[in-house]
């Protein structure tokens, strides 16, 4: 690589991956489909024209419907080099919360690989003047065809600071939260993982995590711009086990990151054996709590071969601010989770203690080149969580976690719980009041209360309470309507009718009252 090149963007930066990478895969697909850097970086130009040619400028947003096609990876890639955000959505959400997000972001233009034609009409009847493009139609095809493969010259007009894109996270007051990352962010965030993960251009990435999920942050950026290859995994690949397994075996994957519950699934499911996965070299996982008896199973399983890392971060810092290796030490407590870690390089953090007796014990903030630009067109919740650090007399942002944590004597940090009411469920970051909002939308509904239940160290299950206007509403049907408001993984796994929901002094709704009602 030419050291010599001043990477301060992203576009830059990949420009110089594809210079010297030239023939190296890019994208490998299981059925055998490969892309090259020369024709991902030639598609991207000329998606990054055609963005232009439509009136797209810096600063405008478009949403994409991503299904890990090449367009759609390319198309991500036009945006960073025309200082156009980008944000990934999920076709599989209801209306009401799609509907949500891009009121939030305002995308300037709508791009898809499919959507149902209920979606399609949604998307037409709320946001007419919009464009929409089909990535996979001919039409629009040949359209790209036409368009100028020349590098982009607006490439070199972008600083570190512009955005780069938008990941909607779960929101407290109903409405998602769209973190804002900047080019150096990721920037930063890229070398941090090339460096903890040993990665080089013959490096062959698994992207198991859905694009519109944070952990693909890892899997695209660390992959795409080391010059190493990336296997798009879709969502039929990832909800079949076996068929999982044999895509990561045959592509022979040398990188794997995903929440610890789709690791649990295969051990579940007995779809791995020590016969499997002979090529990968590192596992990573975050987003939740690893069940310790699974993650020693993971361990009986690779752990003389396979370096296992617990990673943890926010969506709001790039993904990933801590990691730890895995050692057989870590199974002689069965009762807490693996340790964070120490912070990586180039963060900072402190931890403001919830109780003066504990000064190691308290919410995790954090402070660096990774924390975010805050939250796209929410200047409220953004001045609520990006703070001035207090302990500094000169400016230092801190992002507030709303982790407990708790330092150890070995200068680890331990994950501890939450001072709010967000959770970690199925790898997904979850705040219980979009829960209870999405309740309360129900018109038969007077008042929602929603819990987590703990079932163990590691896990857990979401509980909704509700009091009715109606008393011919069975909870069989409250939950069938709260799942055209919620994707599956917010949606409650039990539903409990009371004639009124128990208050605390202030009048709200008192959530300890409800726990104790299990």
């Amino acid at each position: 690589m030419d050291t010599s090149t001043y990477t301060y963007n992203l576009g830059i930066a990949f420009y110089n991956i594809a210079k010297h990478y030239p023939d190296n895969t890019a994208l490998r697909y299981p059925s055998g489909k490969k892309y090259t850097y020369r024709e991902v970086n030639i598609t991207s130009n000329k998606l990054a024209n055609l963005l232009l040619n439509i009136g797209l400028v810096q600063g405008d947003v478009v949403a994409i419907f991503n299904d890990k096609s090449v367009q759609a990876y390319s198309l991500m890639l036009a945006c960073l080099k025309t200082g156009i955000l980008y944000t990934n959505l999920d076709t599989s959400s209801p209306w009401q919360r799609i509907s949500k997000i891009m009121h939030t972001c305002n995308p300037n233009a709508v791009f898809y690989d499919s959507l149902s034609p209920t979606l399609l009409d949604d998307i037409k009847k709320e946001f007419s003047t919009i464009g929409l493009f089909n990535l996979q139609e001919e039409k629009f095809l040949s359209k790209l065809s036409k368009c100028e493969a020349a590098d982009i010259l607006q490439t070199d007009l972008l600083h570190g600071n512009n955005a780069a894109y938008i990941m909607f996270t779960s929101g407290s007051t109903g409405f998602p939260k769209g973190a804002t990352m900047s080019h150096n962010n990721v920037l930063n965030f890229i070398r941090w993982g090339q460096q903890t993960f040993s990665v080089t251009d013959k490096d062959v990435f698994t992207n198991a995590n859905p694009i519109y999920f944070d952990n693909s942050v890892f899997d695209f950026y660390t992959s795409l711009f080391s010059g190493a290859t990336l296997v798009p995994l879709g969502g039929d690949v990832v909800k079949n086990p076996q068929t999982l397994v044999k895509a990561v075996n045959e592509s022979q994957c040398t990188i794997w990151f995903s929440v610890p519950s789709l690791l649990v699934y295969l051990l579940t499911t007995k779809s791995l054996t020590k016969n499997d996965f002979l090529t990968v070299k590192r596992i990573s996982f975050g987003g939740e709590g690893f069940p310790k008896t699974k993650l020693k199973q993971l361990y009986e399983l690779f752990g003389d071969r396979i370096t296992l890392f617990n990673v943890y971060g926010p969506t709001e810092c790039t993904c990933i601010c801590s990691s730890y290796i895995i050692t057989k030490d870590d199974f002689e407590n069965m009762t807490e989770l693996a340790p964070l870690g120490n912070i990586a390089p180039n963060f900072g953090y402190e931890i403001f203690p919830v109780d003066e007796k504990q000064p190691n014990l308290g919410e995790l903030a954090l402070s660096g080149p990774c924390v975010g630009l805050g939250y796209y067109n929410d200047s409220e919740r953004t001045q609520k969580s990006f703070i001035q650090n207090p302990t500094k007399k000169y400016r230092e942002l801190l992002y507030k976690t709303g982790d407990l944590v708790e330092k150890g004597k070995n200068s680890y940090l331990y994950f501890k719980g939450r001072l709010d009411n967000q959770i970690k469920h199925m790898g997904y970051r979850i705040e219980l009041e979009e829960i209870e909002s999405a309740l309360n939308s129900l018109t038969y509904v007077n008042e929602a209360g929603v819990i987590y239940e703990k079932l163990s160290a590691e896990l857990g299950q979401i509980k909704a309470y509700v009091s009715l206007n109606d008393a011919s509403i069975k909870k069989e049907a409250i939950l069938a309507d709260v799942k055209n408001i919620l994707p599956q993984y917010m949606v409650p796994k039990s539903v409990n009718i009371l004639d009124s929901l128990p208050k605390n002094t202030n009048g709200k709704i008192d959530r300890r009252q409800l726990m104790e009602l299990r």
